[in-house]
């Protein structure tokens, strides 16, 4: 109780500092280094943190997230209360070889963990902000009916922890994000994740289930230049980034980087993604392969559209697609705005392995003319 009290306090504090009312908007948050503006308002520092915080934010190789860490499908018919916890950590890490940047996470990966419940479940949520991060965080989910997704309710500085009851009310594909008042930032630099509430009656079966977050970064330096990378603020406001990437890295789900998804032909796999943005919409498509089955805005209960080319995804939204793969040979994931597949590094692919089935495919012989 004296914990609670204590963080109560503490975000009540803010809002006193800030200039704010409770409840005046749904995004509320304050940098350690913010500054007053001649109005009197807060402002946001978002200048790149000086070198010893940059010490102190963790140094990893990868906050790309394993496409496959998804909990298994839900089996059960009655509600229940799923605890879940999620952990604000910045740290360094690499958008491609010899290139860092300074990531802000759930877990410690982009996109964040994949939460799902069940239609009725009731969520018990923790967000925890790191003693050693620099910034204040929070977490607005689409899937919370409820004054800024809990936004307010789980804004928190480093060092400090918040907790929020829900109950998911309605199924679908939702995006959760931070959403403090350099949202964009925040967002960009990969805090965002999405949680999936099952429809009552469950999913359909498959054999696979793939998980994606598409995000752009928006650096100081040119892409593929080896070194630290700052958060270039002006370019974000251009909407002009240097990536665009899948899972926090260029390429990442590719050869080059950790590795493709894998199936086997004859096999189906369901892919969900939730495009975190802050800016920029996705144009989905699968090369060499159709989305049989999409539901838009990853609304599963309703209908699905059947045999879908090339789908667009606007930031803060959800895709649920299934594919099935016939012939083996790879199958490439990308925004069809294809300068971001080969300039900006927005690829994954997912190879399926089998024996060849030339009555469906067969690639023929070259000759010279």
């Amino acid at each position: 109780m004296a914990v609670e009290k204590g963080l109560k306090q503490g975000r009540r504090g803010f809002l006193k500092q800030a200039g704010l009312a409770a409840g005046t908007i749904s995004f509320i948050g304050r940098a350690q280094n913010a500054w007053p503006d001649s109005d009197g308002a807060a402002r946001i520092d978002i200048r790149p943190a000086p070198s010893g915080a940059l010490r102190r934010a963790g140094h990893v190789t990868r906050v790309t997230a394993d496409p496959t860490k998804i909990p298994p499908p839900i089996t059960r018919r009655r509600p229940a209360v799923v605890p879940v916890l999620l952990e604000a950590k910045e740290v360094l890490a690499e958008i491609e070889t010899g290139v860092l940047f300074r990531f802000m996470t759930y877990n410690g990966q982009v996109p964040g963990p994949f939460i799902r419940v069940r239609e009725g479940d009731t969520v018990e949520l923790t967000l925890r902000n790191l003693t050693e991060n620099t910034q204040a965080h929070n977490v607005d989910m689409h899937a919370v009916m409820g004054p800024g997704g809990g936004a307010l309710a789980t804004l928190t500085h480093p060092g400090e922890e918040a907790h929020l009851r829900f109950k998911a009310t309605y199924p679908g594909a939702f995006i959760y994000h931070c959403a403090v008042s350099n949202m964009d930032m925040h967002i960009s630099s990969g805090m965002f994740g999405m949680i999936l509430v099952e429809p009552k009656n469950g999913l359909p079966h498959v054999d696979h289930e793939f998980y994606l977050g598409q995000h752009e970064v928006y650096t100081d330096k040119p892409a593929g230049a080896p070194g630290y990378h700052g958060f270039n603020v002006d370019a974000m406001v251009k909407e002009q980034p240097n990536y665009v990437l899948f899972n926090g890295a260029k390429d990442a789900l590719t050869a080059t980087a950790y590795g493709p998804m894998r199936v086997h032909t004859g096999e189906t796999a369901r892919v969900f993604l939730v495009v975190g943005g802050p800016n920029l919409s996705s144009s989905f498509h699968a090369i060499g392969n159709v989305w049989q089955d999409l539901w838009p805005e990853g609304q599963t209960l309703n209908p699905a559209h059947r045999y879908i080319q090339t789908y667009p995804v606007p930031p803060g939204s959800t895709v649920v697609a299934t594919l099935r793969f016939p012939v083996p040979g790879e199958v490439k994931l990308v925004d069809h705005a294809l300068t971001r597949v080969v300039h900006k590094g927005c690829l994954a692919v997912i190879e399926a392995e089998g024996p060849e089935v030339p009555s469906t495919f067969s690639p023929g012989s070259l000759h010279k003319l």
